[in-house]
């Protein structure tokens, strides 16, 4: 599970390498495609991190934007609000020619196919990890909405009250 700080950049250390699906091109030639889900929501992010391939895992960074307009994936950049739990996606890109993570050169989601097809254009390989993420909030200022629910008239289980 990755923690996380809202308002704040995140530095992950995801495992990338042991589910690696498109070997027939170099390291370099790779980049990761992380689309984010919120659990309370279902808002979605996504976003190409900034990131170090290592033998089994990849460091990946994202950097904090306070405004959710004009986002940019491409430039690792997240919102990453409401506080709470997120789901995250990993996704494998992979260029044969000359890697440019920018629109136009880089898929924008999972399902994106760029045309025309050409070398210096990434092609979304697959999912290669999943996994949960919290996110803290970082100055205590958000507010859950609870629901509160009546107490159960039968005594067959526990029941917290107010």
């Amino acid at each position: 599970m990755i923690q996380a700080i809202t308002a704040t950049n995140i530095t992950a250390y995801i495992s990338t390498e042991d589910n690696r699906i498109n070997t027939s091109v170099a390291k370099t030639q790779i980049r990761h495609l992380v689309k984010f889900i919120n659990d309370m929501d279902g808002s979605i992010e996504y976003a190409y991190p900034s990131e170090q391939i290592n033998n089994r895992y990849t460091l990946m960074g994202f950097t904090y934007r306070a405004n959710l307009e004009g986002l940019d994936l491409y430039d690792a950049e997240v919102h990453l609000l409401p506080a709470g739990y997120w789901k995250y996606e990993v996704y494998e890109v992979s260029w044969i020619g000359t890697v440019t993570v920018s629109s136009g050169n880089a898929p924008a989601t999972e399902d994106d196919v760029l045309s025309p097809a050409a070398n210096d254009k990434g092609v979304v390989q697959g999912l290669v990890t999943k996994g949960k993420m919290n996110v803290s909030e970082k100055d205590g200022t958000q507010q859950v909405q609870y629901t509160q629910r009546e107490a159960p008239i039968e005594n067959n289980y526990i029941y917290y009250g107010q």
